[in-house]
């Protein structure tokens, strides 16, 4: 089982629930409609990476503010990268398929280590770089639907364990990447930093 690192120790998530179209400048910018309700997919403990690698030409990074759960509350946070074979979904979607083969892959979702969080979560922003040029910035109040209300969503049909990862949702900036790409993601909490993770995109 894939682990990941909270306040140094090891935590094993039994999924990451995973919040789409969250941002409605993102929405805009890959032609979406902006939904009726909240888009909820999962991602499997299979799916969890500290490393970022290059998968096939059509590979989309999403940028997103990771919370860490236990006893149904966000007890940390972290940067977390959602990959996305994007031709692949995009074909799904008109099919009315699920996304599982374009979302749910193994190292489709990468991560940082959580820390401890129990401030204002309404100070929290993101910011992603690549080789050194902000590619995205995110932050609570652009979110569409907010962590609590996320966190009450999915309990109503769900059940949240404890160890298990909410990606809140991408902010616009979203596109390709490249061998030899350097990430630099970043979590902050009223302008101070929290957290940050860098990823040089390997070649599998």
């Amino acid at each position: 089982m894939k682990k990941v690192i909270y306040n140094n120790s090891y935590i094993t998530p039994t999924k990451i629930v995973c919040i789409g179209r969250n941002y409605v400048e993102h929405i805009r910018e890959l032609g979406n409609e902006i939904p009726s309700s909240m888009v909820i997919f999962n991602k499997p403990n299979s799916a969890i990476s500290n490393e970022l690698f290059y998968h096939q030409a059509d590979t989309r990074f999403e940028g997103e503010i990771s919370f860490l759960i236990k006893n149904k509350s966000i007890v940390g946070v972290g940067f977390g990268l959602d990959l996305t074979h994007a031709k692949l979904q995009n074909n799904l979607k008109e099919k009315g398929l699920p996304w599982e083969r374009a979302k749910a892959f193994d190292g489709s979702a990468i991560f940082s280590e959580f820390v401890p969080f129990y401030g204002d979560i309404t100070k929290l922003s993101m910011k992603l770089y690549i080789n050194n040029r902000l590619a995205q910035f995110g932050d609570y109040e652009l979110m569409i639907y907010k962590p609590q209300t996320i966190i009450e969503e999915i309990e109503k049909f769900m059940s949240l364990e404890d160890g298990d990862i909410i990606m809140s949702g991408t902010p616009k900036g979203v596109g390709n990447y490249n061998i030899g790409d350097k990430f630099r993601g970043e979590i902050f909490h009223n302008k101070k930093l929290l957290i940050f993770a860098e990823w040089i995109v390997k070649d599998r």
